[in-house]
């Protein structure tokens, strides 16, 4: 296990009461939590997404807990749009600190079945849309100072069946982010740039996903409330961080991808085409939030009905250096105990 989730860029941020965060992908889920849970920290939001009725609802959650919040509706496939985003953000509150590129939408299905069509539009919303964020973020803040967070995930390291679109989309996201990072520190500008690599979360994006499959789709276990995301995101706004993974499970996979990618493709062809789907039939096959928001409904939960963690002990230590050796060290057990278990098994 190495330490490649912390690095000293020399950057200060501000805390989180001084800043003005914008977060897409802001109606739901990860993004929701986010902004709830800065607004109460004292922040300022910025909130923006599709759906105009589930976005309004978004702000009316965090202005009845006296938060202040600005939503822009934006789809962030659409270089305008984004750049309206940032516009919104300097008219509303003379600027922004921390820029998060949340948005994202996913596909269930084999590859060969899912139309080029589709593919397109996820590569649309999933990279380009994070491209386009990224870019006005960096006009804004090289001159300001801030940060850049930008959302992976533990598919940004290795591939799973059944989402094969989405897991390219965010191997793509991981390597633009990592070198953009190098290209902002080389130029000194003051300014850090994280990925942040969640496992399965209890969110609306498996309602939300286009699925070609004939059962509904679910999430694998374990299972982690967006909450636990959305304090690391946080966390990342004031320190800065190279990138952190949500979850010790996706801390596992990650290791098992890394170190032992042939016994990891074993593992994940044989689990994980049926922990993806759940025993209801497919209810529907629309296009969901691919092309549009779907959801008028502001909601951070996915309803999951298995085991939903509250917190995540590898993520909080890698969030703090003092315990992350403790930390890797865990999972390095973890990942020797599975590898030989699985290998029992077969």
């Amino acid at each position: 296990i190495h330490f490649k989730e912390h690095a000293d860029m020399g950057v200060k941020l501000k805390k989180l009461e001084e800043q003005v965060l914008v977060i897409t992908g802001a109606s739901s889920g990860i993004g929701l939590a986010t902004a709830r849970m800065a607004a109460r920290r004292g922040a300022r939001v910025v909130l923006a997404a599709r759906n105009e009725r589930s976005l309004a609802d978004a702000v009316a959650q965090i202005e009845a807990e006296k938060g202040a919040a600005m939503p822009v509706v934006a789809d962030v496939s659409r270089e305008r749009d984004v750049r309206q985003i940032a516009e919104v953000a300097r008219a509303a509150f003379g600027g922004f600190d921390t820029w998060v590129n949340n948005a994202a939408v996913t596909i269930y299905g084999r590859l060969e079945e899912v139309s080029v069509e589709d593919q397109r539009q996820l590569f649309e919303v999933n990279f380009w849309g994070l491209v386009y964020g990224s870019r006005v973020a960096l006009q804004h803040l090289r001159s300001r100072g801030g940060a850049l967070i930008n959302m992976g995930s533990v598919l940004s390291d290795r591939a799973i069946p059944l989402q094969g679109t989405y897991s390219a989309s965010k191997h793509a996201v991981k390597a633009f982010t990592d070198a953009l990072r190098m290209e902002v520190e080389k130029d000194g500008d003051p300014v850090s740039v994280t990925l942040v690599k969640p496992g399965p979360i209890d969110t609306p994006y498996y309602k939300h996903a286009k699925n070609y499959l004939d059962a509904e789709p679910k999430p694998p276990g374990p299972v982690y409330a967006p909450e636990v995301v959305a304090r690391a995101i946080l966390s990342c706004a004031e320190r800065p961080m190279r990138d952190v993974i949500i979850g010790g499970g996706g801390k596992m996979l990650s290791a098992m991808g890394a170190y032992a990618p042939r016994f990891t493709d074993r593992y994940m062809r044989t689990t994980q085409f049926k922990a993806q789907q759940s025993d209801r039939p497919t209810a529907d096959r629309s296009d969901r939030s691919l092309y549009e928001g779907a959801d008028p409904v502001a909601a951070t939960s996915g309803g999951y009905a298995g085991h939903v963690a509250r917190s995540s002990l590898y993520t909080s230590a890698t969030l703090n250096p003092r315990k992350t050796a403790l930390a890797a060290i865990g999972i390095g057990l973890a990942v020797v105990a599975g590898l030989h278990a699985f290998s029992d098994d077969e």
